[in-house]
């Protein structure tokens, strides 16, 4: 259990607040979007996730060269809470082909699509001071599906309650022909507050049906950290100005498990202010099933800095 705050989000009280933000990098990062962080926030997310998928790298490998795959295979993700698009634009597009961005605030997902569209029109003069190249998208290589709602309605597999706004780039023979089939990466990050603990694990439970089936699918949530009681028990605060709820490590944990997934890695990001919260990434995939991971994550794995997976379950269970 987690120590419950007396207030849970409301939807439209969040929503608001972030209405009366600047639709800018500074507005969605809380006046930190023109220093260091953004930078340095985002190459965490890189490194993080080619540590997953190394094959995604655009740059040769002087250590092991990678095997050049047989068959093109486009890698799908989804951005949640997405905000101006700069998760997507700056740390998704460099590596993956396809994203879904999904945003419910008005000002906000407008800003994304546009962004896109001046990116895939080869301009990066309309007006916001850091207006950042969307790969892929003027060469038509990579496409970005931009959609308005909430966390609260969404489901990856069935978006009918969300509004479709555009897609950029990319364009199959058939628009409709990818909506249903998944995702590999579900990207979840600065936005998981805005929920319950109960729509929370809804959430989760909708996202573990959308991962792609026999592909090397995977979940990422990356948010902010308050401290565990003094008694090692969770924690989960409040925040009356926008709404949202900060969670410790161990309360995420509790509705990690919650809502069946199992923490395959985990990082804390390095080098942002001090006086901020600690920020930590968590990679989920699907719980124990009969002793033995039901995910891709038990094969072709190598040691490194984050966590080693072994064969043996229990071996994997003592690390943690």
């Amino acid at each position: 259990m987690t120590n419950a705050p007396e207030k849970a989000p409301d939807v439209e009280e969040g929503i608001e607040y972030w209405n009366n933000q600047p639709a800018n990098y500074d507005g969605v990062l809380g006046g930190f979007g023109t220093g260091s962080l953004p930078r340095i926030e985002s190459l965490g997310s890189r490194l993080f996730l080619l540590g997953l998928y190394p094959e995604l790298s655009t740059v040769p490998s002087a250590y092991k060269p990678l095997r050049e795959p047989e068959h093109f295979l486009r890698v799908r993700a989804l951005d949640v809470g997405a905000g101006v698009g700069r998760v997507t634009s700056d740390t998704l597009l460099p590596l993956v082909s396809d994203v879904v961005l999904l945003e419910p605030v008005e000002i906000f997902v407008q800003e994304a699509a546009t962004r896109a569209r001046a990116s895939a029109a080869g301009s990066t003069s309309t007006g916001a001071e850091e207006r950042s190249h969307w790969p892929g998208l003027q060469g038509g290589s990579k496409s970005v599906t931009v959609l308005q709602g909430t966390l609260q309605e969404f489901d990856p597999l069935n978006p009918h309650r969300t509004h479709f706004i555009d897609r950029i780039g990319y364009q199959p023979a058939r628009p409709a022909d990818d909506i249903g089939l998944g995702y590999d990466i579900i990207w979840c990050q600065w936005c998981l507050g805005h929920l319950s603990d109960e729509d929370l694990v809804a959430f989760f439970v909708r996202c573990q049906a959308a991962l792609k089936p026999q592909r090397r699918s995977l979940i990422v949530v990356k948010e902010n950290l308050c401290s565990d009681l003094p008694d090692s028990k969770p924690l989960t605060i409040f925040d009356d100005q926008d709404s949202s709820l900060t969670r410790s490590d161990l309360a995420w944990k509790v509705l990690f498990k919650q809502a069946g997934l199992k923490i395959v890695r985990e990082k804390v990001q390095e080098g942002l202010p001090e006086g901020l919260y600690t920020v930590k990434m968590y990679v989920l995939g699907l719980s124990l099933t009969n002793g033995k991971f039901t995910d891709w994550f038990m094969t072709g794995m190598r040691c490194d800095d984050y966590i080693c997976l072994f064969e043996n379950p229990r071996k994997q269970m003592e690390m943690q």
